[in-house]
């Protein structure tokens, strides 16, 4: 073994035989094959299925200075992060299943590694279902939905992940457990530590289970997709500014650039999907009072239910993610690179700005860039796809005119060797001394994801 800073590196062997001899009871695997190429991974997985397990695994790297990476359904291992392969790899995947649920009070209490499908799947035998819609539902984890503060289209009628959780419970990097906030949706006693945790990419503590608030399946939803004449923003930007005049109470408010319209559409035209739930009757008023706002050179086309759940599943599968990846024998990229950016601007300036994206991708032409964002609050999503210098030169315009907005972009998806080239979460926040503080008091050692988050955090 050798030493290096912050105590002991063994080789995956020896690390192996070490954790196996310590922790008979949980499944480990060595891990011989190359990282993946989206780093975030460990010489050794282990896969805890209780808490006490987590607890014990964190005392014991906490005490033999080693690195752990946590990983969940695997979605996000291309998001942030600029260690490769650390010591332990601690996969919640087989931390599944149901702890309560209080169907009177609309409350559920979920282990971190059930899906968010899976989550859904339980929660509609009572017609109740957890406000959020984030990508691939299928694969990603309730701990890693809330440790990324995920959310999708949605989020203008949903809120964000944070907005769903009542109370946690989180393990400390030196094993010790805690509880935030409550198991009721009332709960107003002492300081909201669900904050300090959602979002925070588990490099404060280990989410081992959520408390979340529900709401009734609403009984009727549809999608209206209207798309505009290519060029034509201002009949966009009128058909906002008249919706906002009205009562009308949509879900959605998101703008699909043509390129992307295309890939759902077969249209190559900017496409607003503006989104419903209600009863049927509140929902049928809404479709047709939207239908008189339309401007005449716009068209139209409702989807009902089935097919409004059909279009919102291949909106959640639209981007890359890293529990695709494969292992990579090097460091070397590929000709061909993915990347996905979250970008915020103001609510106005989303119809401008995927204009400015589409002009990028004309300049460009081996780039392709896929990108839709919510008329409604100003987040965007933005999809690249093409050799590795263009993607990357396309990341650094694409901030800029963020940050001309007064906006903000952040690497959601790049592979691990181009992470280390450019600043995923641009310029550190004013906030971030404070940041490295929490980050002091609670992981002095680094222990626990490290430089995974902002700032180096």
């Amino acid at each position: 073994m050798t030493k290096h800073k912050g105590g002991v590196v063994m080789v995956t062997a020896q690390l192996y035989t070490a954790l196996q001899t310590h922790f008979p009871h949980i499944s480990i695997n060595e891990n011989l094959e190359s990282p993946s190429v989206y780093g975030n991974d460990g010489k050794v997985t282990v896969y805890p299925t209780t808490e006490k397990e987590v607890q014990c695994v964190l005392q014991y790297a906490h005490q033999h200075g080693m690195k752990v990476n946590v990983k969940g359904g695997g979605t996000k291992s291309g998001c942030g992060g600029l260690v490769q392969t650390a010591d332990i790899l601690l996969s919640l995947e087989r931390m599944k299943g149901i702890v309560e649920h209080a169907v009177g009070d609309m409350t559920v209490t979920v282990k971190a590694g059930t899906t968010f499908y899976e989550l859904q799947q339980y929660l509609s035998k009572d017609y109740q279902t957890v406000p959020c819609d984030p990508a691939w539902p299928e694969k990603a984890t309730i701990g890693g939905i809330i440790a990324a503060n995920d959310s999708g289209p949605k989020r203008l009628g949903y809120g964000s992940a944070r907005d769903t959780v009542i109370g946690l419970r989180v393990v400390y990097p030196d094993g010790r457990i805690i509880r935030t906030g409550g198991k009721v949706v009332k709960n107003v006693a002492g300081y909201d530590m669900n904050k300090l945790f959602i979002g925070s990419m588990g490099t404060l503590g280990v989410i081992t289970e959520v408390t979340l608030k529900l709401r009734p399946v609403p009984k009727y939803e549809s999608v209206t997709l209207v798309a505009f004449p290519q060029g034509r923003t201002t009949d966009i930007h009128s058909l906002i500014t008249a919706l906002q005049d009205t009562h009308i109470e949509p879900v959605s408010l998101e703008l699909f650039n043509p390129t992307l319209a295309r890939r759902l559409t077969g249209q190559r035209r900017c496409t607003l999907a503006i989104s419903f739930e209600d009863n049927a009757s509140a929902v049928h008023a809404q479709e047709a009072l939207l239908q008189d706002l339309l401007p005449p050179t716009a068209s139209i086309s409702v989807l009902t239910q089935e097919q409004a759940r059909a279009w919102w599943q291949k909106v959640y599968a639209l981007q890359p993610h890293g529990a695709e990846s494969k292992s990579s024998p090097s460091d070397t990229l590929s000709d061909q690179t993915d990347a996905v950016l979250k970008i915020g601007v103001k609510a106005i300036d989303v119809i401008s700005f995927l204009q400015d994206i589409d002009q990028a991708a004309v300049i460009n032409e081996s780039l392709n860039i896929e990108a839709h964002g919510s008329v409604g609050h100003g987040l965007c999503l933005t999809m690249l796809n093409g050799d590795t210098s263009s993607v990357l030169n396309a990341i650094h315009v694409i901030r800029q005119k963020a940050i001309d907005r007064g906006g903000y972009t952040v690497v959601k998806h790049l592979p691990f060797a181009l992470r280390r080239q450019i600043d995923v979460w641009g310029d550190p926040p004013s906030t971030l001394p404070l940041l490295q503080g929490i980050k002091s008091s609670i992981d002095p050692k680094r222990i626990l994801n490290d430089q995974r988050f902002v700032g180096g955090i």
